[in-house]
């Protein structure tokens, strides 16, 4: 049976030892990004180093909270623990308090913004199904991928590369998923207004909250508290951070990414600009011809310091090597079987095509589509639950613990 390094721990324990800092890759790391802001900020723009920033700082807060969808999802399916569902909802609660209102207005100290809201429809429900599946064979889902890739994670890392080619695959045959029924974008702050649609959602997160605490006591006889104390005094640099820190820290970040960007954080969107250029490079196709590009190739013929997403990502992967490095953990999961391997491939092509065929993953579909009011989120959250039930029963055909 293979354990790996999950993207979020349920019971959350602050009383291991933590180890020396790895001082090789935390000044690589730093050199890194201090050499990246340098360059975004004098050759594209102030701005855009800024979301270089929030873009490392989602990557730290991602890994010194532990906190993620994947494993958060499972332990519920499994244990009945629900510390990291909570935790969710923590997240989405403060989300949706600072976007509403500001969506609702549409702009922020001048600066216009907008939701991520998409078309809700058949390719949402089966994009996400195969998401939810993907990320529990693949070992994390989008956020998780990255910030675990970042961290020195194998699996986690070939789960990402094949996450890029089932993008590719999604772009090459987006002819016929993007015809399949769908709704019109549908934004529930501009249909029902500001007030009712922040109360309907603020309940719902609580009693998803609600539920899962019950669940959990009638299963243990205690919950998991998403708030301890946290011990030590360098806690906040090194690690670990309460679940309940890191739902405040993406809160926070996101709407930051909305203030920078005019639009909130999202993942996936890169990830095909960035498979389709390698093609580019090897001359055997050519991707500007295919139908998903025609619509926009700017992702795909600009400079990749220009895309926000891609600028935002590979901020995340550094300040997760930082945030490792930091702890003393970086580069101690690069061991794996073949089993483990082949989940990885299967799950990251699935993570990879299920996420372009729903609009996003779980930040771009689930988190920001949420904190955007968009309807399309809804049909996305029950969707990716059903498959992770699916691929959470599917694990243990690749020597990958259930639980």
């Amino acid at each position: 049976m293979t354990t790996l390094a999950s993207p979020l721990i349920p019971s959350h324990s602050h009383a291991q030892p933590v180890a020396g800092i790895n001082r090789l890759a935390l000044g690589v790391a730093l050199g890194l990004l201090l050499l990246g802001g340098a360059h975004l900020w004098t050759a594209v723009s102030p701005r855009q180093a800024a979301l270089w920033l929030v873009g490392a700082m989602l990557g730290l807060s991602l890994y010194h909270s532990l906190f993620g969808f994947t494993h958060a999802w499972r332990a519920f399916i499994t244990q009945g623990r629900g510390a990291g569902l909570r935790a969710q909802m923590l997240m989405l609660a403060l989300g949706v308090l600072l976007f509403f209102p500001a969506l609702h207005l549409g702009s922020v100290l001048d600066q216009p913004v907008r939701g991520l809201v998409f078309p809700a429809g058949s390719a949402v429900v089966l994009g996400a199904f195969i998401f939810g599946a993907g990320m529990q064979l693949g070992g994390g889902c989008a956020s998780g991928t990255l910030f675990n890739a970042g961290a020195g994670n194998l699996r986690l890392l070939i789960t990402l590369i094949f996450f890029i080619a089932g993008t590719v695959l999604a772009a090459l045959q987006y002819s016929w998923w993007s015809a399949l029924p769908a709704l019109e974008p549908v934004s529930l702050i501009q249909s029902w207004g500001l007030w009712p649609a922040l109360l309907a959602h603020l309940a719902f997160f609580g009693l998803v909250a609600l539920f899962s605490l019950i669940r959990e006591r009638r299963r243990h006889g205690d919950a998991v508290r998403i708030a301890p104390w946290p011990a030590g005094r360098s806690t906040l640099w090194r690690g670990s951070w309460p679940l309940a820190w890191g739902a405040l820290a993406l809160a926070v970040l996101n709407f930051a990414t909305l203030l920078l960007a005019g639009r909130p954080w999202g993942i996936v969107s890169a990830f095909p600009a960035w498979g389709s250029r390698l093609i580019m490079l090897s001359d055997a196709y050519d991707p500007t011809e295919w139908p998903y590009w025609m619509k926009n190739l700017t992702p795909l013929i600009s400079p990749l310091q220009e895309d926000i997403t891609s600028v935002m990502n590979i901020g995340l992967v550094l300040g997760a090597m930082t945030a490792a490095a930091l702890a003393g953990r970086f580069a101690n999961d690069w061991k794996t079987t073949p089993r483990a391997a082949l989940a990885s491939v299967v799950g990251g092509l699935m993570l990879g095509y299920g996420a372009s065929l729903a609009f996003g993953c779980n930040i771009g579909a689930y988190f920001s589509g949420m904190l955007s009011g968009s309807l399309h989120a809804w049909f996305w959250l029950p969707s990716a639950f059903a498959g992770s039930l699916l691929g959470t029963a599917l694990r243990p055909w690749f020597g990958l613990q259930r639980g």
